[in-house]
């Protein structure tokens, strides 16, 4: 069982910019890949970034692309999500996953962190 932990979260104003960082209690084969969700009120969890333990590969939902940057430490088992310029819109609870890439992108990941509250005021 991989246990994740979120941490960084809090409440900033727009164009503020804040650090999630996930860290993980292990590495297996079914989790070759690492993924940020977010859930904002009323709407579904959507993948936000994903990243790969091996080659680094990054994935980027439209909506965050050059704003939001996701880094891996392999020695550490752990994941940053660096997020810049941030609009009130980008206000969800974040979530860390892992998983493979494909599962990440469809919505189900093998495993989910508790979940961290990320709130920009305008």
């Amino acid at each position: 069982q991989v246990q994740l932990v979120e941490s960084g979260g809090g409440l900033v104003q727009a164009g503020d910019s804040l650090r999630l960082s996930c860290a993980a209690s292990e590495r297996t084969s079914g989790t070759s890949a690492m993924g940020w969700f977010r859930q904002a009120p009323g709407k579904e969890r959507a993948l936000v970034a994903a990243i790969t333990w091996s080659a680094g590969y990054t994935y980027y939902a439209d909506s965050v692309e050059g704003r939001f940057t996701m880094s891996r430490d392999n020695a550490k088992n752990t994941v940053d999500l660096q997020m810049n310029s941030l609009k009130p819109e980008d206000t969800a609870v974040y979530y860390c996953a892992a998983g493979d890439l494909l599962a990440l992108h469809r919505g189900a990941p093998a495993y989910w962190g508790q979940g961290i509250q990320v709130t920009v005021s305008s």
